[in-house]
């Protein structure tokens, strides 16, 4: 399994459960992972356990990114590890709301629904 599926009220959060999101395991990760997202949800990919993430895992990320928000969803990320500075590297960090903690996301998608 790739990815753990925790909901929490409306929000649900994905924890991506391998160390590394590449082009071995993009595909996979797709497969299991977009099915689960609806559009006009409000979800959170914790990326704690992710070390390292290629284009190709960020091409994955996006694509979770679009499903979602191909209504009026929201995705936030949260708990990036080294993987931040390839975000910063190609400017993601503006497409994406990254906060540090899961609190700190999910705290973001309930005030922005209030």
């Amino acid at each position: 399994m790739m990815a753990t599926i925790d909901k929490i009220g409306d929000v649900t959060v994905v924890r991506i459960a391998v160390d590394t999101l590449d082009s071995g395991n993009e595909k996979r990760f797709k497969k299991e992972v977009i099915p689960i997202l609806e559009p006009n949800s409000k979800v959170i990919l914790d990326m704690s356990e992710v070390e390292f993430i290629d284009s190709s895992g960020l091409g994955v990320v996006l694509s979770c990114y679009r499903h979602v928000n191909a209504s009026t969803g929201n995705l936030k990320l949260c708990c990036l590890k080294s993987s931040t500075y390839t975000f910063n590297l190609v400017r993601m960090h503006r497409i994406f709301d990254i906060y540090e903690s899961r609190e700190e996301a999910f705290a973001s998608l309930t005030q922005e629904s209030a």
